[in-house]
């Protein structure tokens, strides 16, 4: 063991001996060393950095240093090692020419900086979701607020990095900047704009690709499928491609049905409109009948008591009928409707159910039924829709109502020629 080691020895003395004479060689030989350190170097302290910081976040104390590995704060922070170790190990490569060295350490200081100010960012998103648990969240916003802090800082990075790339004094570039910002803003406008509006969109959380939107103003109702900084590409439910500039979802309104999604239940708000002239008090046969159904057994035991009470309240001039309150046959089928929702498996029972009486037009009385569904699939909806308004409109007989419907050609035809006959005869 002992002459193998000293044969290693003696052979590594030898190859050092032969690059004395390579000193391209050398050098390359020294980079690539200098970059397998600086990146296994840079991948030891995220380690130990992220370990650290996940067994301290575990203490009920230090709960904050969650939302920081959240953010990826840590994470970017040790990102910065890698570059710092190639600045300061140039200077330990041999024979390296000094302009390439010059040029390499603006690179990795261009590449220091980027990485703090992304360190910068996500700490700031960071503080963000610190703050947005506490009280004054709920009356007082202040993501506006760090988006511009954060819009202000890459701007003022990115001229920085420009410049350390370059070899040229920021204030340079900054000067330029500030003469050239006139053409800039009219040659770019669209693009400026679009890009503002990609970041309010996704920053506010606003869009997302799969969401289902309508802006009837452009002819979208559909899924989103793309959001580039451009435009938004929507596919509609007839596979058609509508693109949408990116600055028209923020100067103008779209509905994003994803909260309807997201809540599990679809709303069903549809009206029935009943026909005013069948609108009648019940007679005491209807009502023992109607007392037999399952679903109006507890209304009208309810109201029958309830109506008593406040005709016995009333004296004797309850028995004049103007005076006295009576069971109406759109009161229990409304009545009907409402427990028919409510026992349906197919409507949400967490969610808003009623039956609402709306003020009478020239079409008749309408009945709006107001319920969700279970599901959100537009299949199973629209399924669930029409089996519950067939099932209402066949049953409006049986509580002496029909739907209002204006008169046809063949009503018209039907009732000349009645009238005709009767003249006849």
């Amino acid at each position: 063991m002992p002459m193998d080691t000293h044969s290693l020895w003696l052979r590594a003395q030898e190859l050092w001996a032969l690059l004395e004479h390579q000193p391209m060689l050398r050098t390359t030989l020294g980079l690539l060393i200098l970059l397998v350190a600086a990146f296994a170097l840079g991948r030891l302290v995220r380690f130990i950095v992220l370990s650290a910081m996940k067994a301290l976040g575990r203490q009920p104390a230090l709960f904050w240093l969650n939302d920081f590995l959240h953010n990826k704060v840590f994470h970017r922070l040790a990102q910065v090692t890698p570059s710092l170790v190639i600045q300061f190990g140039l200077n330990l490569v041999p024979e390296l020419n000094p302009a390439a060295s010059h040029v390499l350490g603006n690179v990795a200081l261009a590449f220091t900086i980027l990485f703090m100010m992304l360190t910068v960012g996500a700490l700031l998103n960071a503080l963000l979701d610190i703050y947005a648990r506490t009280e004054h969240a709920r009356t007082r916003s202040i993501k506006g607020y760090v988006q511009l802090a954060k819009m202000i800082l890459y701007v003022f990075a990115a001229i920085i990095i420009v410049a350390t790339l370059i070899d040229r004094s920021p204030l340079l570039l900054l000067s330029g900047l500030g003469a050239m910002s006139a053409v800039i803003l009219l040659v770019y406008k669209d693009t400026l704009l679009s890009f503002v509006a990609s970041v309010q969109l996704t920053s506010n959380d606003m869009l997302r690709v799969g969401d289902w939107i309508e802006m009837p103003q452009v002819g979208a109702d559909g899924d989103v499928v793309d959001i580039t900084l451009h435009t938004v590409k929507v596919q509609n439910f007839d596979k058609t491609i509508v693109s949408i500039p990116t600055w028209r979802l923020m100067s103008e309104s779209f509905k994003n049905w994803r909260g309807m999604q997201a809540s599990g239940g679809r709303r069903i708000k549809r009206a029935l409109f009943i026909d005013a002239s069948g609108v009648r008090f019940i007679a005491e046969a209807e009502e023992q009948k109607l007392t037999q159904v399952r679903l109006l057994t507890d209304y009208l035991g309810r109201k029958k008591a309830e109506l008593k009470a406040w005709n016995e309240a009333q004296g004797n001039v309850a028995e004049l009928s103007a005076n006295r309150r009576r069971i109406t046959n759109i009161g229990t089928f409304r009545a009907y409707a409402l427990a028919y929702l409510k026992s349906h498996p197919d409507i949400h029972p967490d969610m808003t159910c009623m039956v609402r009486q709306m003020e009478a037009t020239a079409q008749g009385v309408p009945l709006e039924i107001y319920c969700f569904t279970r599901t959100t699939s537009w299949a199973d909806y629209e399924r669930i829709q029409g089996d519950i308004f067939d099932y209402l409109l066949a049953v409006l007989p049986e509580f002496g109502l029909s739907l209002y419907q204006q008169p046809s050609g063949t009503d018209m035809r039907v009732g000349l020629a009645r009238s005709s006959k009767d003249s006849v005869a």
